[in-house]
């Protein structure tokens, strides 16, 4: 099991109330909510392995060079020589070091790589997997992953973590008409605002399925357009012939990265806390109560 961590920790930070605090006031709403996220992720699915993938550099500078809007809207601060800062909550920033703490405290194998985002981790791992893999994240961008020969799904959180909907090919197939390779060719086609992924003009996401379900990939679109094949439509032929140039860098931002350098680590999840002592300290000063206790229940069961 991989955990897109940063998208589940946002999650919990919104999804549970800020009035969840330390005994000294300062909120763990986000801290509580993800131990309580992996608590029950064990308990429904009892992975034998679980990393918490995390970004290292959430815009990475190659990405950017490519598509120089990718993900521009969400910098709160430019960077010389590192990450750009995001924008992040104000309360949200200062939970983050404590659930590294927690999670290495616990156990819980963390790792991200210099210069990749978390979904390049979960490529790489995902890639490397020698069984059956599920990947728990709120982006939809890891629906490129998803491959039934090789046991790979996409579990997407609805309303907390408690309601999951299960991608394997048959659901990506039924709600977005591609296969898991074909997902990244639909997403670069339709474009996505929230990545600054401008996308090709008047081409949505249902036109995007349809040109892809006739021709099969990116790379037979634009071979028909170029062999100019009648089943596009005028508006389309021009669209897709202007957007040539971002059609040509696109497919290396959206495709996530399979074959990254990590750092060793053992995803073995454990039975019990790595450093007991750390946890009760932990526990103590951040006041984390039952998520703790739940969690710890559960990996001991």
């Amino acid at each position: 099991m991989l955990l897109d961590t940063a998208s589940l920790y946002f999650r919990a930070y919104f999804g549970v109330p800020e009035s969840v605090r330390a005994p000294d006031g300062t909120p763990v709403n986000a801290v509580r909510g993800l131990l309580d996220f992996i608590a029950r992720l064990v308990a429904d699915h009892r992975p034998d392995d679980l990393v918490a993938c995390l970004d290292e550099d959430w815009r990475p500078a190659w990405r950017v060079a490519l598509i120089p809007t990718y993900k521009a809207h969400r910098v709160a601060e430019e960077t010389t020589g590192g990450p750009d800062a995001e924008a992040v909550p104000d309360t949200l920033t200062p939970q983050v070091p404590v659930i590294l703490d927690v999670l290495d405290a616990i156990g819980i194998a963390r790792i991200g790589a210099p210069g990749y985002e978390a979904d390049d981790v979960i490529g790489t791992l995902t890639h490397r997997a020698t069984g059956p893999v599920d990947i728990v994240t709120g982006d939809r961008d890891l629906l490129q992953l998803v491959d039934d020969a090789r046991g790979v799904r996409v579990l997407y959180p609805v309303k907390g973590v408690g309601t999951l909907t299960t991608f394997d090919e048959t659901a990506l197939r039924g709600k977005y008409g591609v296969d898991g390779p074909g997902y990244a060719d639909l997403a670069l086609l339709r474009g996505d605002p929230s990545d600054g992924l401008p996308g090709v003009p008047g081409v949505g996401e249902k036109t995007a399925a349809r040109l892809l379900d006739r021709y099969g990939s990116l790379d037979g679109i634009l071979a028909a357009l170029r062999a100019q094949d009648p089943g596009f439509t005028p508006a389309q032929r021009k669209r897709l012939t202007e957007a040539e140039p971002y059609l040509a860098v696109a497919p290396r931002v959206v495709r996530v990265a399979t074959d990254i350098p990590l750092p060793d680590h053992d995803p073995a999840l454990p039975a019990a806390p790595a450093d007991p002592r750390r946890v009760d300290e932990l526990a103590t000063r951040w006041g984390l109560g039952g998520s703790l206790t739940r969690l710890l229940t559960t990996l001991g069961g």
